[in-house]
């Protein structure tokens, strides 16, 4: 799947969308600043594979505070047979703007 602007997940929040949301931050990152994503870092993402299962036929959308480390899960996530992975673009950082 492609990857999503900020422009467009914040249109679809504020549309009243509730899509499946993670963010790939180290905790300290999250509790700094969050959109209400699951935190679940990107280094312990291989240990939360079975609790990602249930979300694997939908849409997953990947943020940290760039889009690199959110690109690195959406990858890994792929690897794992996930198919509706996005990540966004220019994350928190872009987010924040």
């Amino acid at each position: 799947m492609e990857d999503i602007t900020t422009d467009e997940l914040k249109k679809r929040l504020a549309a009243g969308e509730k899509p499946f949301i993670v963010d790939v931050r180290e905790p300290h990152e999250y509790e700094e600043f969050n959109i209400g994503a699951l935190n679940i870092p990107l280094g312990s993402l291989p240990q939360h594979l079975e609790e990602l299962e249930e979300h694997k036929d939908e849409e997953i959308i990947l943020h940290c505070r760039s889009g690199a480390r959110s690109g690195n899960a959406k990858a890994y996530l792929q690897q794992q047979g996930f198919e509706k992975v996005r990540n966004l673009l220019g994350g928190m950082l872009a987010w924040q703007v």
